[in-house]
């Protein structure tokens, strides 16, 4: 194996055990629901390993994650979530060359990603209601409102995601040469 290769599975390898972390770092909701740090290392895996391994990374993690504590039949569903809020996430960031230089254009990235991650949201939520035997109209309610969680997941995202990536970027590029 190359070291390119090995490089790569300790860096998924980091940002998926990451992600259980961040994801632990949990605050509980009303609703049931809770806030965590999970998707702000989902973001940042995306933006330094790229979109299938960064992706990759926080599925796993998010997967680890729901396996430990009760989720099981959860992980599938954030997996794939993982690579569609992922591929938000990418390209946004795309539109600065790979190469943000400022705060707010990780807050664009953050958005996007955030805007993917909401509507991943209402349309899981509202298939379960459907699941449930809601019809349409009251599904796509009731879903809705789960969505508080999610939008402060989004705006904790977007705000750790800007402190936390210009430092770590520096500190990556001096460590990995």
């Amino acid at each position: 194996m190359r070291k390119n290769n090995i490089q790569s599975v300790v860096f998924v390898a980091l940002f998926a055990a990451l992600t259980v972390i961040g994801t632990m770092i949990k605050i509980p909701l009303p609703t049931g629901a809770f806030v965590h740090l999970g998707n702000a290392v989902l973001l940042l895996s995306v933006l330094f390993l790229g979109y299938f391994k960064g992706s990759l990374a926080g599925g796993i993690g998010f997967a680890i994650f729901d396996i430990m504590n009760g989720y099981v039949t959860e992980a599938p569903y954030f997996v794939i979530e993982s690579f569609v809020v992922g591929a938000a996430a990418y390209g946004c960031f795309l539109l600065f060359k790979k190469q943000p230089t400022e705060i707010w254009q990780i807050l664009v990235i953050a958005s996007g990603t955030g805007v993917a991650k909401l509507i991943m949201t209402q349309i899981k939520n509202t298939i379960m209601q459907l699941l449930l035997g809601m019809d349409f109209a009251p599904a796509v309610t009731a879903a809705a409102t789960r969505l508080p969680a999610t939008i402060i997941n989004v705006c904790l995202t977007g705000l750790l995601v800007s402190f936390l990536y210009f430092p770590l970027k520096k500190a990556l590029e001096r460590t990995v040469k």
